[in-house]
């Protein structure tokens, strides 16, 4: 007796109890993930932040920074006044008042404003309009109340400015901190999270419901998504103490979660019910035997499609940059934590509703509906609408293959232009303060701006001033700043010649400026080069991740089929379905198109972790659908159907269940997309496309038409190679 039909018996013989402490489990995983051990949740724990790379030189610099910095003093605010001149009676006197208040803050160390001080600061102080003004708030070092003190601050300058309206009517403000922007980014992952799940899952509700005809069959799914989303959330929550995760890793992953769990329950259910229809009578009677039938096939098909899964996402774990391995490894919790609710809350569910999901439900009951849905919900049939397609396939077979794979490449072409970019600010949606700051204080403020590089060296500047001047005569540089010696440590400023700090400009004079010989040792930092850093570490993990998974997968799908040629078509047409999505990610994302419809502003290129999650997970689902296909193909090949007989009932079979996962999950991931943050909608809609991709021309079409062409040698392997598989081989019980 294998381990599947052994934990069909098992949880048949205790549906309740099963029930029962999986509803405990979700209850006490939700509250561990929101509200943590010591009241710091998982929110609270999850960092933003530039995406370094540990012993690069843009970590070198910022690592330098953070050592000479002083101790004793926290985080600035900064607030811009606008259209309020300072030498206005009714400006000055509001913020004597409120600069009164802000000196009896808790830490507040001193206050730089342009009405005290000497001239040459206060004129600093002034915008290049002569029409606004900054106020520049220092702390002593406050501790965990940073946050709390300039949400105090910030709301004192917001009432002074309501009260220079009196004479200044067009008078605004907009304050800027690095607590105030970490708040910002935690609050709007939170309200992306609720909008994503709001739209989803409802959307995934109204789908399934037509797949199977109820709305208690429907449900089924929810209840391992829903246990999938506290399990998942857990996960990454103790993943937070093993590495820095990036706010974003809480969303991307979630919806992974999600969308897996829907998947797994979609297959499950379909299985039990064609399973009751089969054999028959009374459910109550059948449902013992429907139900350790249901997980010796499709719930060994959902552990073997887990497995896979974590194996393509757990290729994130090779790569150096930290924020790309907390999101690896945490994805692998989650698949494994949506694995294991469907094969055990979702089992459970379906034996105690046995009796209510086999005929048709309420819905089929109603009129104009009762005729779609009997097609829709069928489950005992092996010829039908994808036996049909499966026909005409073969029937061309070369025709379809050549037709499928120039779709593909046509939608990969945009590829070639792909740019990445990593942005912070800009990731916030437009409209956010402390994103319209940044852009007004450029604007407002050119003298005060950061330079876009900082050289470090740990040897004085005369050591330095050979190579700063050759630095100097760099096509993209436009200025060399004094050096400044902190702790003993030499810190430059480079000014370049472009307003775009992470643009192709800005990091080709980065890389003139690394190559310039020198006698010292140099470190450059800065944006472009934190970029160049990421995209080179991300660069060299992709080949050993790559390698690893494909070798992986190989052996898995070996293990599966019993095939050599199976494993590498597959991974061949795979590739090119990702290609495809890049292509199509590249061409909204990168080059701007349909920023009116999905709302956003592009930033010239595609987020570089992005990309790395798109391929990663996008190669997960599409294994998924893979799995699911040819699960139910070799169960027809090994009892004995012929190769092209086993393909259009595999189809027939299996396809039902791959367009019905793909469309519940294409809403998930849209209902995600649906937010503000450009990470988050890029993920969103580039799985999304990448699902309905596969799901479509690629399942439908172009691995029938292979498999087509292949015929027998779909399942061919030398005789050595076809024993071992006899022996340690994935076969069904």
């Amino acid at each position: 007796m294998g381990i599947f039909t052994r934990l069909g018996h098992a949880i048949a013989r205790a549906p309740r109890l099963v029930v029962i402490l999986a509803t405990l489990a979700t209850i006490c995983l939700y509250a561990l993930a929101t509200v943590g051990v010591n009241g710091e949740g998982l929110f609270q724990r999850v960092t933003t932040g530039p995406p370094l790379v540990d012993g690069s030189q843009s970590w070198e610099v910022t690592q330098a920074q953070e050592r000479t910095a002083d101790p004793a003093v926290g985080p600035r605010l900064a607030s811009y006044v606008r259209d309020a001149r300072p030498d206005d009676a009714g400006v000055q006197a509001a913020m004597e008042a409120a600069l009164a208040r802000i000196a009896e803050v808790d830490h507040v160390a001193s206050v730089a404003t342009p009405f005290a001080g000497p001239p040459e600061a206060r004129a600093a102080l002034v915008d290049a309009t002569g029409t606004g003004f900054l106020v520049d708030v220092a702390f002593a070092d406050p501790g965990d109340d940073a946050l709390a003190l300039h949400e105090e601050v910030a709301a004192i300058m917001a009432g002074a400015v309501a009260d220079m309206r009196a004479s200044q009517p067009e008078a605004t403000v907009l304050t800027f901190s690095g607590p105030l922007v970490f708040d910002d980014f935690t609050h709007q992952l939170e309200r992306d999270l609720v909008t994503g799940e709001l739209i989803a899952l409802p959307a995934a509700l109204i789908v399934m419901v037509f797949v199977f005809g109820g709305f208690l069959a429907a449900a089924t799914p929810l209840t391992g998504a829903i246990a999938s989303i506290a399990g998942g959330l857990a996960v990454l929550y103790g993943f937070s103490y093993l590495l820095d995760l990036d706010q974003s890793a809480v969303n991307v992953v979630t919806v992974l979660g999600i969308g897996l769990s829907i998947d797994y329950g979609l297959l499950l259910v379909s299985r039990f019910r064609e399973e009751l229809h089969r054999l028959g009578g009374d459910p109550r009677e059948a449902r013992d035997e429907a139900l350790v039938r249901t997980l010796s096939t499709a719930g060994r098909t959902v552990a073997f499609s887990g497995l896979i899964v974590a194996v393509s996402v757990g290729g994130m774990l090779a790569f150096s940059p930290e924020m790309i391995r907390g999101i690896g490894g945490a994805a692998v919790g989650v698949v494994t934590t949506a694995m294991v609710a469907a094969l055990t809350v979702v089992p459970a569910v379906l034996y105690l509703l046995a009796p209510r999901i086999v005929g048709a439900g309420l819905l089929a009951r109603l009129p104009g509906v009762r005729r779609v849905v009997s097609v829709t919900s069928n489950v005992d049939r092996e010829d039908g609408a994808f036996a049909r397609l499966a026909t005409r396939v073969q029937r061309h077979p070369w025709l379809v293959m050549i037709g499928a794979t120039a779709l593909l490449l046509l939608l990969a072409s945009p590829v070639l232009g792909l740019t990445l970019r990593n942005s912070d600010i800009e990731a916030l949606p437009v409209g956010n303060e402390r994103r319209d700051y940044v852009v007004a204080f450029e604007e407002g403020f050119p003298h005060l701006v950061e330079p876009a590089v900082t050289v470090h060296s740990l040897e004085s500047p005369a050591a330095l001033a050979d190579w700063l001047t050759a630095v100097a005569e760099l096509g993209g540089v436009a200025g060399v700043e004094e050096p400044v010696v902190l702790e003993g440590e030499t810190f430059v400023g480079v000014r370049l010649d472009t307003t775009d700090a992470t643009g192709p400009e800005a990091a080709s004079t980065v890389r003139e400026m690394r190559e310039l010989p020198a006698d010292v040792t140099i470190n450059v930092g800065g944006a472009a080069a934190t970029q160049i850093d990421f995209i080179d570490a991300i660069a060299e993990g992709a080949l050993v991740a790559g390698a690893l998974v494909v070798v992986a997968t190989f052996v898995l799908l070996f293990l599966m089929t019993g095939s050599l040629l199976v494993p590498v078509k597959t991974l061949l047409i795979n590739a090119l379905s990702l290609l495809a999505t890049l292509g199509v990610v590249t061409w909204i994302f990168g080059e701007g198109n349909l920023e009116s419809l999905l709302g956003f502003t592009s930033t010239g290129g595609v987020e570089t972790y992005v990309a790395v999650i798109i391929v990663a997970f996008g190669f997960g689902l599409a294994m998924d659908y893979e799995v699911f296909l040819l699960a139910r193909v070799k169960e027809y090949v090994d009892a004995g159907e012929s190769n092209d007989a086993a393909v259009r009932k595999g189809l027939q079979r299996s396809g039902r269940i791959i367009t019905s996962a793909a469309a519940v999950i294409v809403l998930v991931f849209l209902g995600f997309a649906m937010g503000d943050l450009l990470m988050i909608k890029e993920v969103g809609v580039g799985l999304a496309f990448a699902v309905l991709l596969d799901a479509t021309v690629v399942r439908l079409l172009l691995v029938p038409a292979t498999m087509t062409l292949l015929g027998d040698w779909n399942w061919w392997a030398p005789g050595p190679l076809r024993r071992l598989h006899q022996r340690i081989g994935l076969t069904h019980e």
